[in-house]
């Protein structure tokens, strides 16, 4: 069985064992990548494709969907997504109330997880005139069960409710429940668009390495595999990335050399206000899509 629900603000790590709800219906409204991630993993836990229904207006993402999963997606809301307990928005800020206006009638007993950036729970209830909504936030790691997932829940949404958003996003890998769902831009700039910046700064060691004589070939596979180890030594340490920092720098070494040049050149301060530049995006897209 999963353990039971996280507390508010702490992580949670489901048991992936079992499926939603004894086999319940779920249906996805678009199914890019970030519901096929999804998908993939409640297939792997033993939901029959049968009991997923996907609405995908892009022929070639429903092809996709075909081949990988055995899915035939439709291309508007209709009937099929009656029988949904759960209904999971992956669709883009621009597209949603248009689609949650051809989707409402079908779905008012169902509970809603929507993974948009920025669109607000409150404008999400009112196209679907139903208080059952999740809000989640979650990053491309998901893709290989490596993801960090933030979510937020109305009111009206029960322990029983939250119990299954956690196994429906068991498969992508962590969780995390917020108690203000302002809290979310500010996941966005931090987790959401988190993992454009460490390729980011990949790009820019990858680049350094080969100005340095390595190859580019050499100067990747060095760049991402200690992103990858220091990430993991990271998760596995109880000491704060500042300890672990301070334990690679020796005054006046090669280490010392590089983070004092970063200093001198206000680099966290310029990253800093480069996610509050996300964090204020993600506030924006609320109020442009929302209404």
């Amino acid at each position: 069985m999963a353990p039971s629900l996280a507390a508010q603000g702490t992580p949670s790590t489901s048991d992936t064992r079992g499926s939603t709800a004894a086999h319940e219906h779920i249906a996805f409204i678009g199914g890019g990548n970030m519901a096929s991630a999804i998908i993939g993993g409640l297939i792997k836990k033993g939901v029959p494709a049968n009991h997923i229904v996907v609405v995908e207006p892009w022929a070639e993402a429903r092809t996709k969907l075909l081949a990988d999963f055995a899915l035939v997606a439709h291309e508007m809301p209709g009937p099929a997504l009656a029988n949904a307990r759960t209904v999971v928005w992956a669709v883009k800020p621009q597209v949603f109330k248009d689609a949650a206006l051809q989707a409402r009638f079908h779905t008012k007993q169902a509970l809603h997880l929507s993974v948009a950036a920025g669109i607000r729970s409150s404008s999400i209830a009112r196209w679907l005139d139903s208080e059952r909504i999740v809000r989640a936030m979650p990053n491309t790691p998901a893709l290989i069960g490596k993801g960090m997932t933030a979510l937020f829940a109305r009111d009206a949404v029960s322990d029983s409710d939250r119990h299954v958003i956690e196994k429906v996003l068991a498969a992508t890998g962590e969780s995390l429940w917020v108690g203000d769902e302002t809290q979310l831009d500010a996941v966005t700039a931090l987790s959401g668009s988190g993992p454009a910046y460490v390729f980011y700064f990949i790009e820019a060691m990858i680049q350094a390495g080969a100005d340095m004589g390595l190859s580019r070939a050499q100067a990747h596979k060095l760049a991402v595999g200690t992103f990858y180890g220091a990430s993991a030594l990271a998760h596995a340490s109880n000491e704060p990335p500042e300890i672990l920092r301070q334990r690679v720098t020796s005054k006046g070494g090669t280490t010392f050399a590089a983070t004092t040049s970063m200093d001198q050149s206000e680099v966290k301060a310029h990253f800093i206000r480069a996610m509050q530049a996300a964090q204020h995006r993600a506030h924006e897209l609320g109020d442009e899509f929302g209404d």
